[in-house]
């Protein structure tokens, strides 16, 4: 894998234009664009056509989390977009990834079903207050044991994660990393972050990047000198 094709850019803009701009900008320079809940809900299905339309990669960040069936459903149609990669909870459960993963399983080609274990927002003192008990890495090396024996391909973890969960579960699992900050970046609402060649270093396939690009001078040239930052 080319470190061009590590980075996902995430395009979390509610205005059709200024994503697909974004996208146009950052041709050839990423490896996927990500389209989560902000542009999805602001443009609908159209969105992730349009980005595919023109050549890209997209990871649909929709992180599916309902009943099986609700969840099922939505992995067909998330997936039938054309999408390579699509998020779902963990926290769902056993029954809810098995039924998402046997409907990824039978489109063509079969996108890469992500689990999200612990969103990077969240601390100890969070996870406790929502009934989680022990640290964010643990309760991340947990879940991630139960989306691998539930058939999921790869997981979304923060960088403070990344080692432990590909001891837990080995080369195969696929890891995409969040809360992804270049040396002075500002954290924003993350709390566990790294930068990118540590999150590479530790075990990440894939790291993903929002705002340190999309809200530089020159999205393209910020894009490009973090995939030399990973040579």
């Amino acid at each position: 894998m080319q470190s061009r094709d590590r980075l996902i850019v995430a395009l979390d803009r509610s205005s059709r234009d200024d994503i697909l701009r974004l996208a146009d900008q950052l041709h050839g320079v990423a490896g996927a664009l990500k389209i989560g809940l902000q542009a999805f809900v602001a443009n609908g299905p159209s969105i992730v056509r349009e980005i595919i339309g023109r050549g890209e990669r997209v990871f649909l960040d929709l992180k599916i989390h309902d009943i099986p069936n609700t969840a099922q459903h939505a992995v067909e149609e998330a997936a039938g977009l054309g999408a390579a990669m699509v998020t779902i909870h963990i926290a769902g459960g056993e029954a809810m990834m098995r039924a998402c993963v046997e409907a990824a399983d039978r489109l063509k080609p079969v996108p890469t079903l992500l689990g999200v274990t612990v969103l990077t927002s969240l601390g100890e003192p969070e996870l406790q207050r929502v009934g989680f008990h022990g640290t964010p890495l643990e309760n991340s090396v947990r879940l991630a044991r139960l989306a691998q024996a539930s058939g999921l391909r790869g997981v979304v973890a923060s960088p403070q994660e990344i080692a432990a969960i590909r001891e837990a579960c080995g080369g195969e699992l696929v890891i995409v990393t969040p809360g992804i900050r270049p040396p002075g970046s500002d954290a924003g609402d993350q709390r566990r972050t790294t930068t990118p060649a540590a999150a590479i270093a530790a075990g990440a396939d894939y790291i993903v990047v929002g705002r340190p690009i999309t809200d530089a001078r020159d999205p393209r040239a910020a894009a490009a000198g973090l995939v030399d930052s990973l040579l």
